[in-house]
């Protein structure tokens, strides 16, 4: 295995040349780093990156930390198109990315505060799936660089980044009554789901504002079969929806098979919406109409804001939502 002393010896430099190289941490010409690359690459020779990390006092690490359920860790895609746009972010600035499953630890705070004390991660990007309100005196107390996905449901002075929910719901509603329905079913997830019951205040205001009228707000646990059974019990009741808005997209399949079975056209007889832009919209016939949000993007803006909290620790809170929008499709529109 090469060394940095044979990087040098093959290079006709110093080792403190090579050294700067590497580092960055000095000016030397073009020609001479090129010629040092060059002989690294011929050598075979990396760097050792944590003792690089260790003499810069950094670990170029950031943890993420997220709730996993056994058997269901990945089957949400919202979950892992922001792990994607964070690790996209982070390899661009050669950090490593290093996932805990907070499910399977009893006190959150205090794993917080160990990651702080033994200083095993530079920052911590944590999803509101892993939020506990005991980590906020960790963080504030140390300073330590952190972002969390989705905010608070409180006062917190956090960084936050999350989705405008309720300007989501806004807009699902807005479609709808534009193109001429009124009647309208909203099925969410379960009651104590934040982002559920956003988007339902959001659709609430625009259905109230425009005179149309809200004649279902159902609850699920947002599986197919459950929102399915929701949809076929509200289809044999006497007031029948002329749309529905689905607050996830496991609920709109379950919603369109309902449909379907009770020999229902979409969306010549009922018109569906539901939010985020996940390949369950582009299969189901007709595809659907979706508010959609870049969870990828909100991802990778979390990361490029932590690294930047990271290089400067006096940087004051910033906290952000990303903005939706329509994706208009076959569930919706009717064909002329």
């Amino acid at each position: 295995m090469a060394t940095i002393k044979d990087v040098a010896r093959e290079a006709g430099v110093s080792i403190s040349t090579v050294s700067k190289i590497i580092n960055k941490s000095s000016p030397i010409s073009a020609a001479t780093t090129e010629k040092v690359e060059a002989v690294m690459k011929k050598l075979h020779y990396y760097p050792n990156t944590r003792a690089r990390n260790f003499a810069r006092q950094t670990t170029k690490n950031i943890i993420y930390m997220m709730k996993i359920e056994k058997n269901v860790a990945f089957t949400n895609p919202h979950s892992f198109e922001i792990m994607c746009g964070i690790q996209e972010a982070l390899a661009k600035k050669d950090y490593s990315l290093t996932l805990i499953n907070s499910n399977s630890e009893e006190n959150i705070s205090k794993l917080i505060d160990k990651i702080i004390y033994q200083k095993s991660a530079d920052g911590i990007i944590i999803h509101a799936s892993a939020f506990d309100p005991t980590i906020e005196s960790v963080i504030t107390k140390s300073n330590f660089p952190h972002m969390l996905i989705g905010k608070p449901d409180y006062n917190s002075a956090l960084c936050w980044v999350d989705i405008n929910n309720y300007l989501s719901g806004e807009i699902t509603a807005k479609h709808v009554i534009e193109l001429g329905y009124e009647k309208i079913a909203f099925i969410g997830g379960a009651e104590d789901d934040n982002i559920s019951a956003h988007r339902l205040e959001g659709a609430r205001t625009i259905i109230n504002r425009s005179h149309g009228t809200l004649l279902h707000n159902e609850y699920t646990d947002s599986s197919k079969k459950m929102s399915f059974e929701v949809m076929h019990r509200i289809l044999r009741e006497e007031k029948t929806p002329d749309t529905v808005i689905c607050a996830n997209n496991n609920i709109a399949l379950g919603v369109v098979d309902a449909i379907k079975y009770n020999n229902f056209k979409i969306p010549d007889d009922i018109s569906v919406i539901t939010f985020d832009d996940y390949p369950y919209s582009r299969i189901t016939e007709p595809m659907l109409s979706v508010v959609n949000i870049d969870v990828f993007d909100m991802g990778y803006q979390a990361a490029k804001t932590l690294l930047r909290k990271i290089k400067n620790p006096n940087l004051q809170v910033q906290s952000y939502s990303t903005l939706p929008t329509l994706i208009e499709r076959g569930s919706t529109v009717k064909s002329k």
